[in-house]
């Protein structure tokens, strides 16, 4: 629509040999004066017409913009012309515009805004948004919320313009948080509390595994010890960290429903673990791995 009309006061009225250069025309979205009354909604850079704009200096260009604007004349598209710094500025008739807008929304509907001619010439892309990306076993809070809906905006977008989009939420599903989260589960958890509301009961048996481990050595030996079965994949500790990651990706999937949110992939930091262990090969080839006291590779 935007295109229409500038093409409308670019060829509405005949100023000589400086007409076919008129489709230099932008429109101006910040253009307004201190008591903030609008003064265009587009505009010219009459420097932008002149054939060696070198050769000029400021008050000429301005000089230039008067004399431009006092050729023009308003018509049924343009309701006002006026001058800027170097600039001859038009305000569309706001009564064509309203109609204008209200008869595209009602004959494309959902679609309005993608026929632009701004859009005609775009390559389609495969393009990866990937956003929200909460922690497993934690509450989906408000800090999620902003990548969330962000997010989800710029994959509608992409999608609606033709893209196509895959959207991914990358998780916390790996870290020494779950071995102690293992340890915690297994010192205070109760099945029928996690069934039931999962993200809760987690979140309180971490709380308390944290305090413990604090205070008792051998309660942080444990989780250390846990978090190392998962790395060289004990079948237990797997399973119930596996547990752990579906419990909690329902839950998010509930929360996402509600905002009108979905995924294509839900991945995350575990999907290295198995290739993490090649580069752990060729680091310990090359000498630079060293063990700690709870038989944990740490890189130097």
């Amino acid at each position: 629509m935007a295109c229409g009309f500038r093409r409308s006061i670019a060829s509405f009225q005949s100023v000589g040999s400086s007409t076919r250069k008129l489709d230099q025309i932008n429109i101006c979205s910040s253009s307004f004066q201190k008591r903030v009354k609008e003064v265009a909604d587009f505009q010219l850079s009459v420097d932008s017409l002149l054939e060696n704009n070198n050769d000029h200096s400021k008050p000429d260009v301005q000089v230039q913009a008067m004399r431009l604007a006092e050729k023009l004349k308003c018509d049924t598209v343009v309701s006002e012309i006026s001058t800027g710094q170097g600039t001859v500025n038009f305000k569309i008739n706001r009564e064509l515009l309203t109609k204008t807008v209200l008869q595209q929304v009602m004959e494309d509907g959902s679609k309005y805004g993608l026929k632009s001619e701004l859009f005609s010439g775009l390559p389609q892309k495969k393009i990866v948004v990937e956003f929200s990306s909460p922690n497993v076993a934690k509450k989906f809070h408000v800090g999620h919320l902003r990548s969330t809906i962000i997010g989800n905006f710029i994959a509608n977008l992409k999608e609606a313009l033709g893209h196509q989009v895959t959207r991914i939420n990358y998780l916390g599903d790996w870290g020494m948080q779950f071995g102690l989260l293992g340890t915690g589960f297994q010192l205070f958890g109760y099945e029928e509390k996690l069934q039931s509301n999962p993200l809760q009961h987690l979140f309180e048996v971490y709380v308390q595994v944290n305090k413990e481990a604090a205070d008792d050595k051998n309660v942080a030996k444990s989780a250390h010890e846990f978090f190392q079965r998962l790395e060289l994949g004990d079948t237990q500790a797997l399973a119930l960290w596996q547990k752990f990651r579906d419990l909690s990706i329902e839950e998010y999937t509930r929360i996402y429903k509600r905002l009108g949110i979905h995924f294509d992939e839900y991945s995350g930091e575990s999907f290295y673990r198995e290739k993490s262990q090649e580069v752990l090969k060729l680091l310990d080839s090359k000498g630079l791995l060293q063990k700690t006291v709870y038989d944990r590779v740490t890189v130097l």
